[in-house]
């Protein structure tokens, strides 16, 4: 026999189905998301958490006829559930699986693939407006949580589009919490709301008992209205939205399914921009995922019974190692002061932030915010390190240019989760900050070929003057012993790890240990492969680039970078610029296209870049070149 869950397959199955199944279907997707989530990881509490909202939004509205948009995507697996893609849920996140994103390629039901917070209202907007514009009717939908609605794009859709005034509706998830604990006035003023839960019947009942009043009840109701107005800001917490122009209804039940439904029947009738808001618990249904909603927000595979994570190696990470380091340092020096963006265990700050409160500043999902906040503080003699993942450096791309290196501001970006970071894919790989970083102007860029160089990097970080960019990758170290005392890095100077006469790979950061490996294997080929580290995207080693080109004339670069302006467009520059032509240069990378998601084993295996894949592409180049010279 069927389960219910079994028995849907697209969107119009669950009207067919009472209040009563639905309930007994919610449950089915709990347990259906804890059992294929613990075998895949994926992001689990925030998907317990909207179950029963997204079960509402479905039956109330027909998908794919109406757009649905859900801010980041963290919260849209119970979405594919319930649109077709049951099936294939073993192989969520997985290498040629389905994304754990909305995706547009992927279904019809998804109209806007996200991956990066705080985009959902303007995406609807644009939506909307194209759908005035065109006299069609269909309804039009943003699902955003409090999390995401601490960055700024957020409040600029808001804005937007209670000015113009189109009808669109904005859910409203509020959990209390993003990835860490919200942060900001938004916050405050959300929980505000969360303690006023009769405020709707407060507001009609002011306007009910003035128009009671026998004979001048009208007249009264208008002359008051200004009083109204001023007892809103009393009696109302929503007036915020309402001042943008929204019709704010709120705050619910976000697990009553039933008064889910009655909202959004009605939302659907009302005219204008309208914001629904509703209340969850992130992890509902499930423990250990409601007691340590951060720890379940994204999350690898754990055992079901104890909600403990089942670890992959035991040497420390990159992330641990840069947060051990920083709390080291700031210990010595009260003026490092560290800054993330709603990330502080994912970048290593949590111990910091315990060590040091006062000089940890959690900005919220702001990271334009947090790079000029660090310049501000830079100016006053402070020592600021602002710790984002890769991808989300992205976001502060002209903070990071203008505010910080244009001025030379004494600012290291530390930025994690850089090449390729598996199972989330391509919105969130870090592949192009060789290329979006090198060519500004004043700015020092290193990567370390392990944990160990990671901790002198940024001791190096702290004693230069001007801003330093360090980026390392996802998960463990290598395991390589730690010195003790930290070491200043000569600012521009590689280092040889390994020496040979036939060609020389150039590398950097994580590749450096790959192509250690490509050396012994054509080593057995009967060539003799350096390895130079070149730790510095910029400034590049010219010095030691002119003694490759002199003494052994064939230069592999390989870098986990697109190769678009990467490290090797680097070296080939400088040949250029200095005419040296008599070398032959080889560049591995990353070609231009973005990078699906799989372990990062599988990608640099498909892609050509482990060890095996660079040693035979080295081979048929030398090959080649040989060929041309006898030929």
């Amino acid at each position: 026999m069927k389960t219910l869950l079994e028995a849907i397959d697209k969107p119009q199955d669950l009207k067919k189905l009472s209040n009563e199944q639905i309930k007994l279907l919610a449950e089915e997707i709990r347990q259906f998301l804890i059992c294929s989530v613990s075998k895949t990881g994926g992001h689990l509490a925030p998907n317990l958490g909207v179950v029963e909202l997204t079960l509402a939004i479905h039956k109330v509205f027909n998908s794919p006829i109406d757009k649905i948009v859900w801010d980041v995507g963290h919260q849209s697996y119970v979405h594919k559930l319930l649109t077709g893609r049951r099936e294939g849920f073993a192989t969520l996140r997985q290498f040629g699986g389905i994304s754990g994103f909305p995706k547009i390629s992927e279904s019809e039901h998804d109209f806007f693939g996200t991956g990066h917070s705080s985009t959902s209202i303007s995406a609807a907007l644009g939506m909307a407006l194209a759908r005035d514009i065109a006299g069609d009717k269909e309804q039009i939908l943003a699902v955003i949580g409090d999390g995401s609605l601490t960055g700024g794009q957020a409040y600029e859709a808001l804005n937007h589009a209670g000015h113009t005034g189109t009808k669109m509706i904005v859910i409203l998830n509020d959990n209390e919490m993003s990835i860490a604990k919200n942060v900001g006035a938004m916050s405050e003023y959300l929980s505000k709301i969360r303690t006023e839960p009769k405020y709707t019947k407060i507001k009609q009942d002011i306007e009910f008992l003035l128009r009671r009043i026998p004979a001048i009840g009208e007249s009264v109701a208008k002359t008051v209205e200004r009083v109204k107005d001023s007892l809103r800001y009393l009696l109302v917490p929503g007036v915020l939205f309402e001042e943008l122009g929204f019709n704010y209804i709120g705050p619910i039940d976000g697990h009553n399914f039933e008064l889910l439904s009655e909202v959004l029947e009605k939302a659907k009738k009302m005219q204008g921009p309208i914001l629904i808001h509703v209340l969850t618990c992130k992890g509902k249904g499930y423990k250990p995922a409601e007691c340590n909603p951060d720890k379940f927000h994204g999350v690898g595979p754990y055992c079901i019974e104890s909600g403990e994570v089942i670890k992959n190696g035991n040497t420390p990470t990159y992330t641990a190692i840069f947060g051990e380091t920083l709390l080291h340092l700031a210990k010595q020096d009260k003026r490092i002061v560290a800054i993330t963006a709603a990330m502080p265990e994912g970048t290593g700050l949590k111990k910091f932030a315990a060590n040091f409160p006062k000089r940890f500043f959690d900005v919220g999902i702001a990271e334009q915010n947090a790079v000029t906040m660090a310049a501000g503080m830079a100016t006053k003699g402070m020592k600021p390190v602002v710790a984002l993942y890769s991808t989300f450096a992205q976001r502060a791309y002209d903070q990071i240019l203008h505010d910080i290196c244009l001025q030379k501001l004494p600012v290291l970006f530390a930025l994690d989760r850089a090449g390729i970071v598996g199972e989330d894919g391509p919105t969130h790989h870090g592949l192009f900050d060789y290329s979006y970083l090198r060519h500004i102007p004043n700015l020092t860029i290193m990567a370390p070929k392990d944990e160990n160089e990671l901790r002198h990097m940024v001791f190096t970080a702290f004693n230069t003057n001007g801003p330093v960019a360090i980026r390392y990758p996802r998960g463990n170290g290598l395991g390589v012993p730690i010195d003790q005392a930290l070491q200043q890095l000569t600012i521009g100077v590689a280092e040889v790890v390994k020496s040979g006469k036939n060609v020389a790979f150039v590398a950097i950061g994580s590749m450096v240990e790959t192509c250690m490996e490509a050396s012994e294997i054509l080593a057995s080929e009967g060539i003799l492969a350096s390895v130079i580290n070149a730790r510095f995207i910029k400034p590049l080693d010219e010095q030691m680039i002119r003694k490759v080109c002199k003494d052994i004339g064939i230069i592999i670069t390989v870098e986990e970078n697109v190769l678009a302006g990467g490290f090797g467009s680097s070296v080939l520059e400088y040949l250029h610029d200095q005419n040296i032509d008599h070398v032959n240069v080889l560049r591995l990378g990353f070609s231009d296209q973005f990078i699906e998601q799989g372990s990062r084993k599988q990608i640099l295996l498909k892609y050509g870049l482990h060890a095996a894949g660079i040693a035979s592409t080295v081979k048929s180049y030398v090959q080649k070149l040989r060929c041309d010279v006898n030929g």
